[in-house]
């Protein structure tokens, strides 16, 4: 399947067998420990969901409400062992960049295969890859896959094939696209690590490609409440969903609003092109040159679906970079 045969939009939800209902608390099965499964983890925990986090490990800080649960998911019986007794299994799996279009099919069939098992609806964080590029137009759920980049087009097959599981009532799945993350626990983000310490210490920032072009970045604690939402709104299931997600600023625009509230002024390197920086390096650029259009392009994101459907407005941003320069002050004093 090519980019091109993928679907134009977001098919409407399609019938599919729905989950059994039961007595006892519903179990959320978190699939990856990283900041977005974490993040998930403690919001559906906040909600009183029983929840199990799955990494390879299953090791880490305590969270009040959560279980920690070790197993490989790109594995069939690793996924079966970890999505066990789930009634929603969330996928949040990342992996190395440059393992990603090898291995993220790889762990799809497992997963795909072990809900449909376990009876279990799935919820899937996706990125906007699938769209490729849209030369600034503003993405909504109804913007064409377009992707033609390796990690694009692999993005966008994996989610044709999502949609298909769902409209063809094996499995009850429903994606929510986010656009770049950023918050306490995101480090390897174009808004993460690279920016918030050197801002804070006075050290080199980043800023990649044209940063007064508009650049939707989603905050980490509101994709959590998405895909949260998500879970507990079978109703939006068999289509995908924008997590909630400002409005647009440029990004020379945000870090002026990071040097306000740090005080200081921000030594910014403006990078027109991909190379190593910082956590950044030569593996991972090479890997994302294909992805550097993403800022050389206006990156606008439309997530008013989500909020007229389930009341779910996005983080003031300035609130949003408060609590993650405040998570960062905490993290650098902790090193």
């Amino acid at each position: 399947m090519t980019a091109a045969s993928t679907p134009a939009s977001a098919p409407a939800p399609a019938s599919a067998p729905a989950p059994a209902s039961s007595s006892a608390p519903a179990l959320h099965a978190v699939l990856g420990a990283g900041p977005a499964g974490t993040s998930l983890a403690r919001e559906l925990a906040g909600r009183g969901h029983d929840v199990r986090l799955v990494d390879r490990q299953g090791r880490g800080p305590v969270i009040d409400g959560v279980t920690r649960f070790p197993a490989d998911v790109s594995t069939t019986d690793g996924a079966r062992t970890a999505v066990a007794g789930a009634a929603v299994v969330h996928h949040c799996v990342n992996v190395g960049y440059h393992l990603q279009v090898e291995v993220m099919p790889l762990i799809q069939k497992a997963v795909l295969a072990a809900s449909e098992e376990a009876g279990a609806r799935l919820v899937v964080l996706d990125t906007l890859y699938p769209y490729g590029e849209t030369h600034g137009a503003v993405m909504t759920e109804d913007t064409p896959w377009r992707a033609t980049t390796r990690k694009g087009v692999m993005r966008a097959e994996l989610d044709a094939l999502y949609l298909a599981a769902h409209a063809q009532g094996r499995v009850r799945v429903v994606l929510g696209r986010s656009a770049d993350f950023f918050g306490p626990g995101v480090l390897n983000s174009t808004l993460g690590g690279a920016v918030f310490p050197a801002a804070l210490t006075g050290g080199e920032v980043p800023g990649f490609g044209d940063i007064d072009l508009p650049h939707s970045y989603t905050y980490i604690r509101d994709v959590a409440r998405g895909l949260a939402t998500l879970a507990e709104h079978p109703d939006g299931d068999g289509r995908v969903w924008h997590l909630p997600t400002a409005p647009a600023l440029t990004t020379r625009q945000i870090l002026g609003m990071i040097e306000e509230r740090t005080g200081r002024p921000l030594d910014v390197t403006v990078m027109s092109e991909p190379r190593p920086f910082g956590p950044f390096d030569d593996v991972f650029m090479a890997e994302y040159a294909e992805m550097f259009y993403q800022h050389t392009e206006g990156q606008t994101v439309d997530s008013s679906a989500i909020r007229e459907a389930y009341g779910l407005a996005p983080t003031p941003l300035a609130d949003a970079l408060d609590e993650t320069l405040a998570w960062y002050r905490g993290f650098l004093a902790a090193r």
